[in-house]
């Protein structure tokens, strides 16, 4: 369950590609607007994008706690800063897009309704909080731009560095 120096734990890898799947299956809402018509993702998977970006928001906190709990029995990659900023801005994102969203929902008066419990009941809305919301949209593009340089230096080390990067968390 533990992480070791050679490789990652199970609770890790577990966190990591279970919220992989999580955030896929939210990006796909970015493209649903971009055909601008229902279709089996607007008609499936849309619905539950509240729910799952509070699960993503609390699965973040686990994963945050224990990253900083495994911290010195983890792999040791390379002590590059971008290496360092890359995984921090992924985090980052994790954390502000679910933020946002709730403060946009909010914002608007919509309230927050989480797996089918009402969270935060509809009110007239909160200006401020509307317009701080309304930077989801923009921080998602971001976060799928940073999730595309996460995937692309994970293959970069597996296929040209031939190095054991990505077999680490396999």
């Amino acid at each position: 369950m533990n992480d070791t120096p050679h490789r990652y734990g199970t609770l890790s890898r577990l966190l990591h590609w279970g919220m992989a799947v999580l955030i896929g299956w939210q990006l796909l809402k970015m493209f649903d607007r971009i055909n601008d018509g229902e279709h089996w993702v607007g008609q499936t998977l849309v619905p539950w994008h509240v729910s799952i970006g509070a699960l993503i928001m609390l699965l973040v906190i686990v994963r945050l706690v224990w990253a900083i709990k495994q911290k010195d029995n983890r792999p040791r990659s390379e002590p590059v800063a971008l290496v360092k900023a890359g995984h921090g801005l992924l985090y980052l994102g994790m954390l502000v897009m679910p933020i946002t969203g709730v403060m946009y929902l909010v914002g608007k008066g919509y309230g927050l309704k989480v797996f089918g419990m009402q969270l935060i009941a509809r009110g007239d809305g909160v200006e401020w909080m509307a317009s701080l919301g309304s930077l989801h949209s923009p921080i998602a593009w971001l976060l799928l731009l940073l999730i595309a340089g996460h995937v692309g230096m994970a293959l970069l080390h597996h296929f040209v560095k031939k190095d054991d990067t990505l077999k680490r968390m396999l």
